[in-house]
């Protein structure tokens, strides 16, 4: 069974780090793909958040977003195939940041085939949030093993 766990684990955070491999492949000096592609969208994002709170976000280079993004999905991958609740922590901040930059279904019409198409990928990425939201309740709800002391049995004198 312990197998088994470890096995799902593994097959569950391919997803993580062959994206973030495929990221890191392609980083080079501007941040790659991901940082061209995540750049107009972040600035919406950004130009939304503050037109409603009035709270002005702090500029840096979106390359720095993506060097995060691949580390948080490196790490968090690692600390999860070993069954570690803080590698669950780092995916489900990554899960809960990146795809509501990236799938941005709501700057569409819904009779979009765009928005048909963001709206399908954000709702398989919030499927991986339930996914390990799920991990942290269930490691959370197993009781510990208590390790039983061995009594020692003393030899009858006399």
């Amino acid at each position: 069974m312990a197998f088994l766990s470890f096995f799902g684990r593994v097959l569950f955070v391919s997803v993580f780090m062959l994206s973030a491999w495929q990221e890191y492949q392609d980083y080079g000096v501007d941040g790659g793909a991901a940082a061209k592609s995540l750049g107009p969208k972040f600035d919406t994002v950004t130009k939304h958040f503050t037109t409603q709170t009035g709270l002005q976000v702090p500029d840096f280079e979106i390359k720095f977003a993506v060097a995060a993004a691949i580390g948080l999905k490196t790490l968090g991958g690692i600390f999860f195939i070993l069954g570690s609740n803080i590698g669950a922590l780092l995916l489900l901040l990554h899960q809960a940041i990146i795809p509501t930059i990236v799938y941005d279904f709501y700057n569409y019409d819904i009779d979009t085939t765009e928005f048909a198409q963001l709206f399908v990928k954000f709702t398989q990425n919030l499927a991986l949030a339930g996914a390990l939201l799920f991990f942290i309740g269930m490691k959370n709800s197993l009781p510990r093993r208590t390790l039983k002391k061995k009594s020692v049995v003393k030899a009858k004198t006399g």
